[in-house]
């Protein structure tokens, strides 16, 4: 499912069938840049029910470039983490 597609299936759901095209992919620009500026802040973002979103920290490291075998040092960096909740998990 695309972008797209999640508009439209949003304003085709009955909660939120009164929800114009504009509003409701709006509605998930809004969300989305609020997760990320909350995670980019060190703030754990948790959806009961969905999961979690966190900020990790990945150390420096050494890894092999596969073409040559020569080994590379890989710097350390911060990502963004999703953790999927409990009840998510179980529908799989």
């Amino acid at each position: 499912m695309n972008r797209k597609e999640l508009v439209e299936a949003i304003i085709k759901s009955k909660e939120l069938s009164h929800l114009s095209k504009k509003d409701a992919d709006q509605f998930i620009t809004t969300m989305l840049d609020t997760v990320k500026r909350a995670v980019k802040k060190g703030d754990d973002v948790s959806l009961v029910g969905f999961g979690t979103f966190t900020k990790t920290r990945r150390a420096a490291r050494t890894g092999v470039n596969p073409a040559t075998g020569e080994k590379i040092k890989i710097k350390a960096k911060t990502l963004p983490k999703f953790r999927p909740g409990k009840a998510w998990k179980e529908m799989f």
